[in-house]
């Protein structure tokens, strides 16, 4: 590639987990990209995926860890386009889901880098999914809400009216939540919604270590902490939860954990 060219960003999906999980589509571009910028909650055998030619480079992001800083990933993908014809943004889940896809497309998009988004399977439906719980039910409501438990430090807004949601939708999906759990909890239950409302909590939901624990909304704080969930985990509320059928969980014994610090 010459100086004047730049290559294609390609802002691919992860999914859940679980390789198998993986799109087509993101599976033919990880065997041939020329650099890949990859997230934490990759598992191994994603990456084994990859040329051992690829230029790879870590930019996860983890609560209580040094994390790569926005501006320096953002650096990093418009050097590798300048270097590469195929580039591999790789996210957990779908890029444009809580995962900054949007911000690193628009970053790519003012400095005249071709971009192209690959979705990907989102966690907050694969996760439940593989423990057989629905995240809708035609039993249990006609809405679900997905919503960040996590918010930065540099949003540029007000944070999650917890009280509003606990009675607009028929169920939650909560992605990041464990850490402000307690006060999510608290909210929710000060907002209107019952106390007896079915709630489920997924650790490591589609590879090895997958943990569920299923209790009424007013124990799930008592619970997650004596049991020591951890994240990732995905955290679901709503009647939908005891809709679960069991006999449709996957064996997981095949999938190492995501890569972490």
């Amino acid at each position: 590639m010459n100086d004047l060219q730049q290559g294609t960003v390609y802002l691919v999906g992860a999914g859940p987990g679980d390789p198998d999980l993986l799109t087509v589509k993101a599976q033919r571009l990880l065997s041939q990209c020329g650099a890949l910028i990859y997230d934490s909650l990759v598992p191994v055998e994603v990456l084994d995926l990859v040329a051992g030619s690829c230029e790879r480079h870590f930019v996860g992001k983890r609560r209580g860890h040094h994390s790569v800083p926005q501006a320096k990933t953002n650096a990093v993908l418009l050097e590798m386009a300048r270097r590469h014809d195929c580039v591999v943004r790789l996210k957990g889940g779908d890029p444009f889901l809580f995962g900054r896809g949007a911000e690193e497309a628009a970053y790519l998009y003012r400095h005249g880098v071709p971009v192209e988004v690959v979705p990907g399977v989102t966690a907050g439906i694969a996760v439940p999914a593989y423990s057989g719980i629905p995240v809708t039910h035609r039993l249990a409501g006609s809405s679900v809400t997905f919503v960040t438990g996590h918010e930065g430090v540099d949003k540029q807004r007000v944070g999650v009216n917890w009280k509003a949601l606990a009675t607009a939708s028929d169920g939650l999906v909560i992605y990041m939540g464990l850490h402000n759990l307690r006060h999510i909890v608290a909210e929710l239950i000060h907002g209107g919604l019952d106390g007896s409302t079915p709630s489920a909590v997924i650790q490591q939901g589609t590879v090895i270590g997958q943990r569920l624990l299923k209790v009424p909304l007013s124990q799930l704080v008592e619970k997650v902490e004596t049991m020591g969930f951890t994240a990732p985990s995905i955290i679901m509320i709503g009647v939908a939860v005891n809709f679960q059928v069991e006999a449709c969980s996957p064996p997981l014994a095949h999938v190492t954990m995501p890569i972490s610090f």
